[in-house]
């Protein structure tokens, strides 16, 4: 018995020894990439060197894969260096200091007692940084919630004054929609609703920056098409409303030939608005050579009202001719309609070529017998990425419903394998998200819209959001701006929607903290296409930890409660996203019809989870179902 009780002690020492060397190993490398990054730390303000040395210190742990050291942690009854992000010096060194002990060493390194930030500062530094960036969170909720403005926010003080009321804590305002026109009427009446309120409310505008994007294609026909509602066994049950107008509606000049309440819109020429009466009957062939009869229901001095019970199809100038007691009484015309726009068919295994925003897409052209002539095209927004793209880079379109591989290049165009389709063949339109995740652009974040934007944004806003930041030199760029306006209150978000974003982020952390406040925002949308939709649970922690590690705040955005704001029922996975998205210090809502009701959901959620849960570390609070025993 007495040699199993010196074996036993044996292993033991053996386990120390080896936890003890390895500790050790990481702390000294925490201390060597610290001393190569010495210039850097220089350049950052003095109020948050000790974040980015924890920074620094916490990238160097997580360049080793410690999982083999933390079992053996485990297995001693020590710390096994999870959740130490905002204090990673102060850990290694309690670590080392009991496993000193263990082997009964005199604790001789004079560095063992260096920790710029202990437990209690680190715990605390995120917040306070969160405060100084988004504000301070409501009483009984740790975590602030953004709200996405729509643009009817700046004529409806109603809806503003609701969502404050209701949890507001920022107000996000997307500069790629509206103008300054519209931004001002949202601020007054946030201010409006503050003061009725007595609660404050930060505003954050979000920068459009060089989104990427397909170009137009060649317009398919001018036509329109009505259809009545019909049951299964193909009865009306719904006839479908026409309004033939000389007022139609239109959106940025381009005329709307269907209202969101269903009715279909037809432009005419007028002249039959003097002479209709209720009862009539408004007599076309259609496109397909069908004779089809529209009754009128209703006439105003510019439109129009008619019912039909079949579907009809009309074109640029067909003739109307207008029947009274079976009597022709007046003629009148289809006046100009707006182009169908038109999408491609693409299928996997398909070519595409991307070329100048200059040349229109068009589909691909088919010989009699099936075979391609000649393969699709459509362009895209940004001419650098002819410069940038190479052989073999990956492609992703219209948020990863087409994934191609990048075959052939050429100086004003590249062509594309597509490796999947969505369903195996979709559509592909204008204005649709191009991503390459392999491609590093070589562009500045900031458009020359941004820069007209920054005008208006450094005057009125707390906040401004940098989109598809890459590089040190986007965010240098972005602060040279704010200062040349003399705003030197702006707090910055960098964006992170992109592979490079992601995999620069430690080193864009260390560059904006010489600009503080800082935050970062999880912009899943773009993100989840480049890093793929398998890894980006992973990327999101990843991100996390390193902004917790810096004291850096972080905004959970995209398609959060989506189903709710826009459907007005959630899913099951976005209520799972939405507890999850209690660990960041501000979760982003979009824009929807129920907004408000979603809104108030996710303070529920947060407010509930905050109970279970700081950050990654659970904290153990009393289980209802305890009682059942």
């Amino acid at each position: 018995m007495p040699q199993e009780y010196s074996s036993n002690d044996m292993a033991l020492k053996i386990l120390v020894d080896r936890t003890l060397r390895s500790v050790q190993y990481i702390k000294d490398e925490a201390l060597q990439l610290e001393a190569e990054l010495a210039g850097t730390l220089e350049k950052v303000q003095p109020a948050y060197k000790a974040s980015a040395r924890n920074l620094i210190h916490y990238v160097a742990l997580r360049r080793h894969d410690i999982r083999e050291l933390q079992n053996d942690l485990r297995s001693l009854g020590l710390s096994s260096l999870g959740g130490i992000e905002a204090h990673v010096m102060a850990s290694l060194n309690a670590v080392l200091m009991t496993l000193y002990h263990l082997v009964d060493q005199p604790i001789t390194p004079k560095e063992l007692h260096y920790h710029p930030i202990d437990h209690f500062v680190g715990n605390n530094l995120l917040e306070e940084h969160a405060v100084t960036v988004l504000g301070r969170p409501p009483q009984k909720r740790a975590v602030r919630v953004m709200v996405t403005m729509p643009s009817e926010a700046a004529e409806d003080p109603t809806l503003i004054r609701d969502l404050l009321a209701n949890g507001m804590d920022l107000m996000r305002v997307n500069c790629a929609h509206d103008g300054p026109d519209v931004w001002t009427g949202m601020l007054q009446n946030l201010r409006r609703a503050e003061k009725e309120l007595g609660k404050k409310c930060r505003v954050a505008f979000d920068l459009g920056g060089p989104k990427l994007r397909t170009g137009p294609i060649m317009p398919g026909p001018e036509v329109v098409r009505w259809r009545p509602v019909r049951n299964r066994q193909g009865q009306v049950l719904t006839p479908a409303t026409v309004l033939l107008t000389t007022e139609p509606p239109e959106i940025d000049g381009v005329i709307q030939t269907s209202l969101p309440s269903g009715e279909t819109v037809l432009p005419i020429e007028g002249a039959l608005l003097a002479i209709t009466e209720i009862g009539d009957v408004v007599q076309l062939l259609d496109a397909r050579g069908r004779r089809r009869r529209l009754i009128v229901t209703d006439v105003s001095p510019t439109t129009c009202v008619c019912v039909s019970d079949r579907t009809g199809y009309v074109t640029s100038g067909t003739p109307l001719t207008i029947y009274r007691d079976g009597e022709p009484v007046g003629e009148d015309s289809i006046a100009h309609l707006p182009a169908t726009p038109e999408r491609l068919l693409l299928a996997t295994g398909d070519t595409l070529i991307i070329t100048s925003n200059a040349e229109l897409g068009q589909p691909a052209e088919i010989d009699e017998i099936g075979r391609v002539i000649k393969p699709a095209q459509i362009g895209c927004t940004l001419p650098q990425v002819f410069r940038d793209v190479q052989v073999d880079d990956r492609i992703f379109l219209d948020d990863g419903k087409f994934r191609g591989v990048v075959r052939e290049k050429a100086d004003d165009h590249f062509r594309v394998e597509l490796i999947r389709v969505a369903g195996g063949a979709t559509r592909l339109g204008a204005e649709k998200g191009i991503n390459l995740p392999d491609t590093v652009l070589d562009l500045p974040a900031l458009t020359a819209k941004d820069l007209e934007d920054l005008k208006f944004v450094v005057n009125h806003g707390d906040l401004v959001s940098l989109s598809f930041v890459q590089r040190q030199e986007d965010i240098e760029q972005l602060v040279a701006e704010i200062k040349g306006h003399q705003a030197r209150d702006v707090g910055i978000i960098l964006k992170i929607e992109g592979q490079t974003a992601f995999n620069n982020l430690p080193r864009l952390l260390l560059t904006a903290l010489q600009n503080p406040p800082v935050g970062v925002m999880v912009a899943r949308g773009d993100l989840g296409v480049e890093v793929g939709f398998e890894r980006l649970a992973e990327v999101q922690e990843e991100i996390l930890w390193l902004c917790e590690a810096a004291h850096v705040p972080v905004i959970w955005a995209t398609q959060v409660l989506e189903s709710l704001a826009k459907k007005g029922v959630p899913s099951r996975a976005e209520v799972t996203d939405a507890s999850m998205a209690g660990r960041a210090e501000c979760v982003m809502l979009n824009k929807g019809p129920y907004i408000t009701t979603a809104l108030e959901f996710l303070c529920d959620i947060l407010v509930r989870m905050q109970n279970h849960r700081t950050k990654k570390r659970s904290t153990l609070r009393k289980l209802s179902v305890s009682k059942n025993f």
